[in-house]
């Protein structure tokens, strides 16, 4: 099973868009975490100004702003 992480934090409406574009494209073979940034003190350094961000178990990232179709060429390129 594939698994995807979305680094996001409560009360972003960009992190809501994001989520619902990824969950339109993944597959029953996807799995997708939801990682609050704020948790960790290193996320918030890493990711503060850059959320939502997808990335792949490779570690490859894909950052907002992003569409239906860049999400689906990304997960299909990280699998």
């Amino acid at each position: 099973m594939a698994k995807w992480i979305l680094y996001h934090t409560d009360g972003c409406h960009l992190c809501e868009q994001a989520e619902q574009l990824i969950t339109d494209v993944l597959n029953d073979n996807s799995e997708l975490l939801l990682i609050d940034i704020m948790t960790d003190e290193q996320l918030i350094a890493e990711y503060q100004i850059t959320i939502p961000v997808l990335k792949s178990e490779k570690g490859e990232k894909l950052y907002w702003p992003f569409t239906l179709h860049s999400v689906r060429e990304f997960l299909a390129q990280a699998e």
